[in-house]
């Protein structure tokens, strides 16, 4: 009966100690709206990794789940455009960071508005949804201060027909192909 208890005692030490690593480390996601479609859909479930960004900082083309600023009870999703220091614009339909014009196969269509040229201070991000033109994001004037993303999506798990790993744009090749 001792080794019984003592059994039952080690299991559920052990449970919770994987519940809260877990709870620590991942999180997860359902996609509400349409500002993220094509990439993502409204209902569409998915897994964060909260630890990326402990080790790291996010990157252009990171899609980001964080709390929405000036909003108490919201997480937004989006995608990382812009980081600190940079220049960002948009005209003619097109995103440009740093003078270069950005290729977005991701995107639902190009952007309908135009954006005066803005350099984003440090500690904060420029993040666009990927539906352009229905999308409330940083083209709006707000950015995204570091210390409210919560993570990076990392897989889908929902629906079926989605499952798998969130895919990677990565921004910053581009920049760097653009100036050789």
């Amino acid at each position: 009966m001792k080794n019984i208890l003592r059994e039952v005692l080690i299991t559920i030490i052990l449970a919770l100690i994987i519940f809260f690593a877990a709870r620590a480390t991942i999180q997860t996601y359902i996609v509400v709206m349409t500002s993220m479609e094509p990439s993502f859909h409204e209902g569409q479930r998915l897994v964060v990794n909260k630890v990326v960004y402990i080790f790291g900082e996010p990157e252009r083309g990171d899609v980001v789940v964080f709390r929405a600023p000036n909003q108490e009870h919201d997480d937004f999703i989006k995608r990382v455009i812009a980081l600190p220091g940079d220049t960002v614009e948009v005209k003619n339909g097109a995103v440009y960071i740093n003078g270069v014009r950005l290729d977005e196969p991701y995107i639902k269509s190009p952007p309908s508005y135009n954006m005066a040229e803005m350099k984003v201070p440090e500690d904060s991000y420029f993040v666009l949804g990927d539906n352009r033109n229905n999308s409330n994001d940083s083209h709006y004037g707000w950015l995204l201060p570091r210390e409210n993303i919560i993570g990076k999506a990392w897989l889908s798990t929902w629906p079926p027909d989605n499952w798998g790993l969130v895919p990677d744009y990565s921004l910053g090749e581009q920049l760097v192909e653009a100036r050789t």
